[in-house]
């Protein structure tokens, strides 16, 4: 698998934000990866060191729109922390 399949997208939110600041990153990642994959994809993509990979599944939730009832999909999430002095630009500013 490339990187590309492998790291599907950044997760950016107010948490996320904040640990970045520690010098972890959240992405969602396919599924099928284990955390051997995520450091190669991470390291390939971005040219930093990882330190530590955390991996976790968030299940679906329950939603409903009107009378119809349903499940959001469930997706996998990894924590990636950095060695000290590396970091990771997602937002892609100069």
């Amino acid at each position: 698998m490339t990187p590309q399949q492998i790291i599907l997208r950044p997760v950016v939110t107010e948490k996320t934000t904040d640990l970045a600041a520690l010098d972890q990153y959240v992405f969602e990642v396919a599924s099928g990866a284990n955390k051997i994959q995520i450091r190669g994809a991470v390291e390939m993509a971005f040219g930093v060191r990882v330190q530590q990979v955390r991996t976790m599944l968030v299940r679906p939730s329950k939603r409903r729109v009107g009378k119809f009832r349903g499940l959001t999909k469930g997706w996998k999430k990894a924590i990636v922390k950095l060695r000290s002095g590396d970091s990771i630009d997602l937002y892609g500013g100069q």
